[in-house]
């Protein structure tokens, strides 16, 4: 069974940066797309960014292009989220998620996706 765990999520002022780490376990998912999806009070979950399982195509949200990047280390069975120049209604908790088929296209939906994190928490101040 594959496990996800977030990590480095955390209070922070506006203009700030956070970088969120989501490390698998249970199986290498080294062939599998990973995504981030984040979700505000009240708010339904969003797609946030997604990566292929090689690392050679990525998507985002046009809500966050331009400021955050995700990347992946296949060898570390690791995928990460740098986010720079945080706004206010960047608050939410962030989800990592992994993609079961191998070798697919990276998603925007979280339909799409079988394998779920617990969330970390990303709290950015005015």
């Amino acid at each position: 069974q594959v496990q996800l765990v977030e990590s480095g999520g955390g209070l922070v002022q506006a203009g700030g940066s956070l970088r969120l780490s989501c490390a698998a376990s249970g199986r290498t998912l080294s062939s599998n797309d990973m995504g981030w999806f984040r979700q505000a009070p009240g708010k339904e979950r969003e797609f946030v960014a997604a990566i292929s399982w090689s690392g050679g195509s990525t998507r985002y949200a046009d809500s966050v292009k331009g400021r955050f990047t995700i990347s992946r280390d296949n060898a570390k069975n690791t995928v990460y989220l740098q986010m720079n120049s945080l706004k206010p209604e960047d608050t939410a908790v962030y989800y990592c998620a992994a993609d079961h088929r191998p070798f697919h296209r990276p998603q925007t939906t979280d339909k799409e996706y079988r394998y779920w994190g617990q969330g970390t928490q990303v709290t950015v101040s005015s």
